[in-house]
């Protein structure tokens, strides 16, 4: 099973070479054919050939423009003189620089090089069916869910989202080149995440989505946005008829109403809603979840009550999109668990192991009330996590509450610290608690995460479930500058293994 989109074009500098060879344009032609950006002046001769475009003046070579982004920490126009010595023709810039090419001045080059890129690719999104994901909570499970039944409907469909890159949504002049590349190589669909951070940063210009799927607003991310409301308002920009005509809303959550309404009201968006009350007879348990779903049984490899909804948010897209109920069912019962998302892992153990990538207040108390409903009133639900540094740190104290109202056992240990002082973050998760000393018997800290683990492990009884949260399927661990090897996965099966 591949998790991600054929992001290997974008590695692969002899197909990328290749490709863009087709693509030459000239300079002046292309900046016609983008009417949605305006240019304010333009420096030099306009009639240079254009054959790609990047952001990363490392990546510049013959041909290329350079697109100069002002960052919060770094400006790209810094940058051009790097560029152009790496063969960069043109630069597209928010102010003059001292370089002997062509420049392109424009008042955010942000939003402008994603029109460029995508005119220059020729418009890649306009020809494949783009599904765009977006939510707090819930984006990678739908994605790869809708994915699975968009290949049994018989479209060549892949990922692009938090297991395929760097970025959850890549910048937009390697998201129209991968694009590209998914159309060349015959793919029909394309199921994307994308996450409010490149929708505030223009990461998605220039693409044009078939649907808009969104699954809940929860708190996160509000180091960037810093109020919930400017965190909401960058989600809703995707529902809007710049980016699509086809909206899929989560009715239950109550920002998923407000989009419906403020939906409502253009009628150039069509607006479809799916909720709780659309499935029936619900079964779920730590691997595999069931339900009945227009008069269809639903079942899926991937547990936890709150699939549920993940579940109808790709089955209601699809639906919409012309994917028949029989094929919805057979795509859902072939969709592979996806990695670090109600992980379970078995190694014989008597007690049942998770590992969740759960990492905001809403998404932790899913996965603890899922654990609870798996295993009833007269088992334990044991938990492991943390919160990482340098990230929302209002959340803290709020997942710290979550914590010791659902679970019975609470391990707090260190996630990706980064250059915080992990005991300091552990404090902050205990500022939610009300009354620490009334839950001490059932709070520890362990900052060492292997024997946070193994702590976790030795307590559990047979019947109970073991939930370790916060890096899903991350594969390292940061502490300062220092990234090691660790993964929940991996180390809960050696733990496991010793043990028995």
């Amino acid at each position: 099973m591949t998790w991600g989109v054929s992001v290997h074009a974008l590695q692969n500098s002899d197909r990328a070479t290749e490709m863009s060879s087709r693509l030459e344009r000239q300079l002046d032609e292309l900046l016609a054919s983008t009417s949605e950006i305006a240019v304010n002046q333009i420096i030099g001769n306009a009639k240079v050939k254009v054959s790609d475009i990047t952001h990363d003046s490392s990546k510049a070579s013959n041909g290329v423009m350079f697109c100069c982004i002002v960052g919060e920490n770094v400006d790209g126009h810094n940058f051009a003189k790097v560029a152009v010595a790496n063969g960069a023709v043109a630069v597209l810039v928010e102010r003059r620089v001292d370089v002997d090419v062509t420049q392109i001045v424009v008042s955010d080059v942000r939003s402008a090089m994603g029109y460029l890129a995508a005119e220059l690719f020729n418009r890649p999104s306009e020809k494949l069916n783009v599904i765009g994901i977006t939510g707090t909570n819930g984006k990678t499970t739908t994605a790869h869910m809708l994915a699975s039944i968009l290949r049994q409907h018989g479209w060549s469909t892949s990922v692009i989202g938090t297991l395929t890159g760097a970025r959850t949504t890549p910048e937009s002049t390697d998201l129209q080149r991968i694009l590209a590349e998914e159309l060349n190589r015959g793919s029909k669909a394309v199921v994307m995440e994308v996450s409010s951070h490149a929708l505030a940063l223009g990461r998605v210009e220039g693409t044009l989505f078939k649907a808009a799927v969104f699954t809940n607003l929860g708190q996160d991310h509000l180091d960037f946005h810093k109020s919930i409301e400017d965190y909401f308002f960058a989600k809703a920009r995707l529902f809007t008829k710049q980016f699509t005509s086809l909206c899929i809303i989560n009715r239950d959550d109550v920002h998923g109403s407000l989009l419906i309404d403020t939906i409502s009201k253009d009628k150039e968006v069509r607006c479809e809603s799916f909720g709780l009350s659309d499935a029936k007879e619900i079964h779920a348990d730590a691997s595999k979840i069931s339900f009945d779903w227009q008069n269809q049984k639903i079942e899926t490899l991937m547990g936890g009550y709150f699939n549920v909804m993940n579940a109808l948010a790709a089955a209601t897209a699809a639906a919409k999109l012309g994917v028949t109920v029989s094929d919805i069912a057979k795509g859902l019962a072939a969709a592979s668990a996806v990695p670090g998302r109600f992980e379970s892992v078995n190694a014989g153990q008597p007690f049942s192991v998770v590992v969740d990538y759960a990492h905001t207040p809403e998404a932790l108390q899913n996965v603890l009330l899922a654990g609870r409903k798996i295993v009833g009133s007269n088992a334990q639900v044991i938990l492991v996590f943390g919160c990482g540094g340098g990230r929302d740190q209002l959340k803290r104290p709020k997942m710290g509450d979550i914590a010791t109202k659902f679970a019975d056992l609470v391990y707090i240990t260190s996630d990706n610290p980064r250059h915080e002082d992990a005991r300091t973050i552990a404090q902050e998760v205990l500022q939610g608690v009300s009354n620490v000393s009334s839950v001490s018997s059932k709070v520890n800290i362990e900052l060492d995460r292997r024997l946070a683990m193994s702590a976790a492990f030795e307590s559990a009884k047979a019947g109970d479930i073991v939930i370790i949260a916060g890096k899903g399927h991350e594969a390292t661990q940061t502490i300062g500058a220092d990234e090691t090897p660790f993964s929940d996965v991996e180390v809960s099966r050696e733990l496991l293994k010793v043990a028995s």
